[in-house]
């Protein structure tokens, strides 16, 4: 019985894992000129990231206006620049992210007067899915088997790193709730020895205030 719930919560973590790692944000939102809007996207080392971004044309066959025109800029956490487009109406970014945390990418639209409103549709792929596999096939003439292969593998890849990231997040978590238990306990000393003080002082104050009242 202790096996198989270990199997099954084996199986949970790998498609977690798999769901953690494996995704596309593809959202759609508004601009208004003079402003900014960033979205984040926490990305594991070495991991592959690629985004496309354009600014939606909701008036079908005509051009444009010379006003719609962003400025996209993609940095990590440490303030590092990946990518940076100006006075773009759409454009992409790829690259293997050389150190972890949250990347982010923000679309700044110029001043303008009177101020307009633009519609930026942005994808944001991490992962394995993240990789081009067609590009991939053409360029190595790989039969359709291999790339199957090939992304299984990346795939699994991916799973055993993302557990090995979990379980180093559980023992920093660990260590976390240790020290927190650890100063939790001084403090209720502390608290505790305060009190007492406090409940002693009371009582000498008290027993001096009788003593001279000569009640005691």
């Amino acid at each position: 019985m202790g096996t198989r719930i270990q199997r099954q919560s084996l199986f949970l973590i790998l498609v977690a894992g798999f769901l953690f790692l494996v995704r596309v944000d593809s959202i759609r939102f508004d601009l208004e000129s003079g402003h900014t809007k960033c979205i984040s996207e926490d990305i594991k080392t070495h991991a592959m990231t690629v985004g496309k971004y354009h600014i939606v044309n909701l008036n079908e066959g005509q051009p444009l206006p010379d006003s719609h025109k962003i400025t996209v800029q993609v940095r990590s956490a440490y303030g590092n620049s990946y990518h940076y487009s100006d006075h773009v109406s759409e454009g992409m970014f790829s690259f293997h992210a050389p150190e972890e945390g949250d990347y982010r990418a923000c679309f700044f639209a110029s001043d303008h007067k009177p101020s307009t409103t633009m519609t930026v549709d942005f994808e944001w792929k991490s992962g394995v899915i993240a990789k081009d596999w067609t590009n991939v096939a053409k360029k190595g003439s790989i039969e359709l088997m291999e790339i199957e292969l090939k992304k299984m593998f990346d795939t699994v890849q991916s799973i055993h790193d993302e557990m090995f990231y979990l379980r180093e997040r559980e023992g920093e978590m660990h260590l976390l709730n240790r020290s927190t238990n650890s100063k939790m306990a001084w403090l209720s000393f502390l608290s505790l020895v305060v009190c007492l003080s406090v409940a002693g002082l009371q009582l000498w104050h008290l027993k001096s205030f009788f003593e001279k009242k000569k009640l005691i």
